[in-house]
Order: C-alpha cells, then sequence, then structure tokens
C-alpha cells in the first residue's frame, strides 16, 4: 500500500558528506513525522533526526551541528544531509515516516549502506 524507498548511501572518506533520500509512494493522504534511524553491526537501532508535519526538526546530540533533516511535503520525500562524517557514523539507516493512509501507520525503508573510512 506504502512504499518508502531510500537512496543515497555509500562510501566515503571521513570529513566528507553524503545526502539520503527517501521518498514514499501509495496510497498517501497524508505524511506526520519523518524519520532516519541508522543501525550499526552489533549495535541497536538508534534514532538520528526527526521532522515533524510542521516543519520542526530534532537530532541526536551525535550528530548536531553535521546532519541536517530536510522534507519536501509534495513529494512526499525526505532528505539526510550529512556532512563532517566520522567512521562512527557507519551504519545501514532507515528512513520511517508516520503515513495516513485510511488510519496512520508506520513504515520503513529498506536501508541504506553508509561507509565512513578513516
Amino acid at each position: 500500500q506504502v512504499q518508502l524507498v531510500e537512496s543515497g548511501g555509500g562510501l566515503v572518506q571521513a570529513g566528507g558528506s553524503l545526502r539520503l533520500s527517501c521518498a514514499a509512494s501509495g496510497s498517501i493522504k497524508s505524511i506526520n513525522a519523518m524519520r532516519w534511524y541508522r543501525q550499526a553491526p552489533g549495535k541497536q537501532r538508534e534514532l538520528v533526526a526527526t521532522i515533524t508535519g510542521d516543519g520542526s526538526t530534532n537530532y541526536a546530540d551525535s550528530v548536531k551541528g553535521r546532519f541536517t533533516i530536510s522534507r519536501d511535503s509534495a513529494k512526499n520525500t525526505v532528505h539526510l544531509q550529512m556532512n563532517s562524517l566520522k567512521p562512527e557514523d557507519t551504519a545501514v539507516y532507515y528512513c520511517n515516516m508516520e503515513v495516513l493512509v485510511a488510519y496512520v501507520g508506520s513504515y520503513w525503508g529498506q536501508g541504506t549502506q553508509v561507509t565512513v573510512s578513516s
């Protein structure tokens, strides 16, 4: 019913930048909060950044000042601009959206690998 497709991951050297995107498609009436999570090997999935329907943002302390979340509501898309990347940012990044179809459901992307080399 609703699909989230991520793009933009890859391999980058420490100090570099990457931009992740996640586009939702399907029978969407509206989207509330959009979030990015990440999961490193052997660790729990952690919340990286959130943007609400009115554009308010929140970040994990570990990425504040380096990452920026943004959304294009007309295109049902969320982005994560990642600057000054560090090896500890290496993880699989997942987008998550609260989507109103017939009811509000939580949907996930398939994940995209981000690898930062030292």
